[in-house]
């Protein structure tokens, strides 16, 4: 493949992940709403499980290629996809949407070091800087007037550090692995330890679940924010960078907390717009490395 083909194939996963974060975005406001009714871990098992049925009927061909090795990345990615999205479903209980879908992206300043780490790949010094620009964005959202963070955040912090690892190991994983298969795997495991943990922390069966309104919601959240953005993540991330993936992933917070001023009447202050400014900003140099600034000096 020509270098100009590569780079189109590296935009098209870019929009795919830019797609997964609007799909994402939106799923704070349906969590937000549910939370109250739907224990967060049951929530969890739903969607979960909602996804794992949908993504093995239409990919059911590819079932019976699962090998051993499969299997074993596949429960590991489940594993720390479970623990990210415990720690931010318990976590929009303390904290409002908005703040929450920004501090999830504290992965964009984790990945590129943990990418370092783990895969030996040096970032370069754009995507630092880019992944400090963004998690600036991310502070003035979520400190609070006394330089505090509140439970909620803090759970959700620890939340992102998940999201970091289950990243970069997708990054690892899709290199020699179906991408598909992996996806069906991680929500499978995800669901499984979701239902083992569900009445250890959240009690008895949430009936409420069955009303039209919490119900459309766990359907959204297992199709379209589990099972179409895990799936589209995936993929995507295999023709990308994790630094990369993670920044275009970023702007979850973004529509996070533009769906949740529009649906939960949450309000944007000053301060909010400008970290959602920073994080664009972020994007661009990542991506662009400014550039057609340097092309129009010279």
């Amino acid at each position: 493949m020509n270098h100009t083909g590569k780079k189109n194939i590296i935009w098209i996963a870019n929009l795919g992940m830019a797609f997964t974060a609007l799909i994402w975005g939106f799923a704070f406001v349906v969590v937000k709403d549910s939370v109250d009714s739907v224990p967060p871990v049951y929530m969890l098992a739903f969607r979960f499980t909602i996804a794992f049925v949908g993504l093995s009927l239409v990919f059911y061909k590819k079932l019976p290629k699962i090998t051993r090795s499969d299997l074993i990345c596949g429960s590991f990615l489940g594993f720390w996809l479970f623990i990210s999205y415990f720690f931010q479903t318990v976590g929009i209980q303390y904290t409002t949407a908005g703040k929450n879908a920004f501090l999830t992206t504290i992965y964009v300043v984790i990945v590129p070091f943990l990418h370092w780490g783990i895969n030996r790949k040096r970032p370069d010094g754009s995507c630092i800087g880019a992944a400090f620009l963004a998690v600036t964005g991310i502070g003035l959202l979520s400190l609070q007037g006394d330089m505090t963070v509140n439970l909620g955040d803090i759970l959700t912090i620890v939340c992102g550090f998940g999201y970091a690892f289950h990243m970069i190991y997708i990054d690892k994983y899709t290199k020699t692995h179906d991408p598909i298969i992996l996806t069906i795997l991680q929500i499978g495991t995800a669901a499984a330890i979701s239902w083992i943990a569900a009445p250890l922390f959240d009690g008895g069966f949430p009936m409420a679940v069955f009303s039209w309104k919490h119900l459309s919601g766990m359907l959204y959240l297992g199709f379209g924010s589990t099972m179409i953005a895990f799936l589209l993540q995936n993929v995507c991330q295999k023709y990308t960078t994790p630094t990369s993936a993670s920044l275009f992933l970023s702007l979850e917070s973004v529509f996070g907390v533009l769906c949740s001023i529009l649906f939960l009447k949450e309000y944007l202050t000053i301060r909010m717009t400008a970290g959602c400014v920073l994080i664009f900003a972020a994007i661009t140099m990542a991506e662009t490395k400014f550039s057609f600034l340097k092309r129009r000096r010279e």
